[in-house]
């Protein structure tokens, strides 16, 4: 009888700690700001996006080039194809709008965004089909000439020796001239970020 009595406490309490140690699911959040540096993983994250957005607006904003322009005509801009380079999945579209957003808010540039591009095309098709009043409807060929496509390359290098990692990533843009092909300007930014491996637990 007390061998049961024990056999059963004892699947009671495995049952009970089965129950606590369970499947686990996040259930409750906070909002944090998202300009906080918070480094969870070895990964490209989002404070790296804003870094290098930061410093490509304030770069080509201040440069001699665009010192001086004309309120009335800003130079129009297109953030063209950001190339990925390292080894990561990174979304490289979420890079280009930060860039426009970021080159936008600087007040001193006019921005086309490729992606809409198409949309608008799309929008040409369906305003000339006959379903919009003719006198109304919208036609390709009063488009702004975009003056400068800004293209770019992420690149990355890791070491790693021991228990220590190094991740080192170097954004590179260059602002092409759509008339002549000239680089009108080019910067880069770099990040460098120092880990240390360490037992993950619960």
């Amino acid at each position: 009888m007390n061998a049961r009595l024990i056999v059963s406490a004892s699947l009671a309490a495995a049952l009970t700690g089965c129950y606590v140690d369970g499947p686990r699911a996040y259930t409750r959040g906070t909002y944090e700001d998202p300009n906080t540096i918070e480094m969870l993983s070895d990964q490209f994250n989002e404070n790296d996006l804003q870094l290098i957005a930061k410093k490509m607006a304030e770069s080509l904003a201040s440069s001699p080039r665009f010192a001086q322009v004309d309120p009335n005509r800003l130079p129009i801009v297109l953030v063209g194809k950001l190339k990925n380079s390292t080894s990561e999945h990174i979304d490289m579209r979420s890079l280009g709008d930060k860039i426009q957003t970021a080159l936008a808010q600087t007040g001193r540039f006019a921005l086309v965004d490729q992606q809409a591009r198409w949309d608008i095309a799309e929008e040409y098709e369906y305003q000339q089909s006959g379903y919009v009043n003719p006198n109304e409807a919208k036609a390709p060929g009063q488009q702004v000439s975009v003056d400068f496509i800004m293209t770019g390359d992420l690149a990355s290098i890791i070491q790693e020796v021991g228990r220590d990692k190094l991740v080192y990533y170097k954004m590179t843009a260059k602002l092409n001239n759509v008339r002549t092909g000239l680089i009108e300007w080019t910067d880069e930014k770099q990040i460098r970020k120092k880990f240390e491996k360490r037992s993950v637990g619960w």
